[in-house]
This record gives structure tokens, C-alpha cells and sequence, in this order.
């Protein structure tokens, strides 16, 4: 006998995404001398984060990882917590329970549902653009606010939507006359939607959009990805 790596046996695709968390889960945490089947509830969060990151760059297939302050965006996700440091959210255990059972607060979906979107839709449709930096990707949305608020007319980053499975959405700041700065975001694009045209062209298309966040001309960031009309 020998061991192999964990497998999942389901009867339709809609099991497929639990599937690929339970494997995700075993194959990262179980111990090799463990009793069959038996694997840790709970997990240090910065195990999990070195997990998250290998799963992201192999199924991107990208050099480029997350970044310190995309682990601080996903812990407060996972622990619905916005108050803790980074600090505190090392020394915390995350649960199966919260990876892949508990559905995250206002939404309809888990974390795991929620971050295999975004690692389907980069891979299949922004992985040039995340290998280049151009994806701010895990921030919230109201460190976008605080973040461009200050910025000139114009300003824009990309996240991944807080809303939707497999969403990535543009925010960017507009200046009144009187100087106040509001920040809007644009309806998430979706993996279809980006099939029909792609990120760099819907960027070129949008004329609001003048600089990408903290200050690089949108023609300087995209071009490479602009497609000939």
C-alpha cells in the first residue's frame, strides 16, 4: 500500500468546489503518520496563509504571490474581525468551519466559494495583469475610500468584488468643483464578461479613468495589454 494524495469521489459539478476544499484543507494540514481521515479542525492563520499563496500562484501560474497586506484584507474576511492588527491575526487559529462551512456576513457564499472565484477568474482571465502588479486585487472596499479620497480626479485600482464570486471591479475617485471627493465603483466584471472584452480594452474604453493608483497614466500601465482595433 502506499499513500496517495486525497481524493474526493461526487456525483455533480456543483460538489466540486467542496471538493477541491476538502483536498486543499487535507492535503496541506494532515500529518503523514495520522489515523486515516483524521485531519486538524483548527490551523494556525499563518500556515493557512502559506497555503493560500502556493494554491494562488499554482493555479495562476505566476511568480507573483500575496503580499503582506493582502493576508491582513483575507484575515479580516475569514474572522470577520476589522478591528485586530496583523500582528493579532498571527497568533490566531483559523477553523475548517470558517474556510469552507460558515457563510461570510451579508453574503451567500463561504471564504473558500469566495477566493476560488477570484483564483478562477485570475487565471483565466488576469493573470498578465496580476503578474505585472497592475491588481490591487484584496482590499476592501472601504481602504479603496481612504486610500484614493486624497488623490487627484481620475485616480483608479482594481479589486477583487467583495459581493460576487469571481469578480474583479474598478474603483476611482471623481472631484467636484469644490474640491470633495467621492469614490465610485464600477459593476464587477466577470470571467464572461472579460471573454467578450478584455480588462486593458475596458480600461482604454473608460474615460474617467486617468491614473492608475498611486500615479502611473493608465496608457503607461495597460498599453502592453491594449488590444489593435
Amino acid at each position: 500500500q502506499v499513500l496517495s494524495l486525497p481524493i474526493v469521489v461526487i456525483v455533480h459539478g456543483n460538489q466540486d468546489n467542496n471538493a477541491k476544499a476538502t483536498v486543499l484543507w487535507d492535503n496541506a494540514f494532515s500529518e503523514i503518520d495520522r489515523v486515516p481521515f483524521i485531519v486538524a479542525e483548527r490551523v494556525p492563520w499563518e500556515k493557512m496563509c502559506d497555503t493560500l499563496n502556493l494554491k494562488f500562484m499554482a493555479e495562476v501560474q505566476t511568480t507573483k504571490g500575496l503580499l503582506k497586506e493582502h493576508y491582513f484584507f483575507l484575515a479580516q474576511k475569514i474572522f470577520n474581525d476589522h478591528s485586530a492588527s496583523f500582528e493579532d491575526f498571527q497568533s490566531r487559529n483559523v477553523s475548517w468551519a470558517q474556510f469552507n462551512k460558515e457563510i461570510l456576513p451579508g453574503r451567500g457564499f463561504t471564504f473558500w466559494q469566495w477566493f476560488d472565484g477570484v483564483l478562477d477568474l485570475t487565471k483565466r482571465c488576469l493573470k498578465s495583469y496580476w503578474s505585472d502588479r497592475l491588481i490591487t486585487g484584496f482590499i476592501s472596499k472601504q481602504y479603496v475610500c481612504k486610500l484614493l479620497s486624497t488623490e487627484p480626479d481620475g485616480t483608479f485600482l482594481l479589486r477583487f468584488s467583495d459581493s460576487e464570486i469571481g469578480g474583479v471591479t474598478i474603483a476611482y475617485v471623481i472631484r467636484g468643483t469644490d474640491g470633495s471627493s467621492q469614490v465610485e465603483n464600477i459593476q464587477p466584471f466577470s470571467a464572461k464578461d472579460l471573454s467578450i472584452r478584455s480588462l486593458g480594452d475596458r480600461i482604454r474604453d473608460l474615460g474617467q479613468l486617468r491614473n492608475l493608483y498611486p500615479n502611473i497614466p493608465k496608457d503607461q500601465a495597460f498599453g502592453s495589454h491594449y488590444n489593435s482595433e
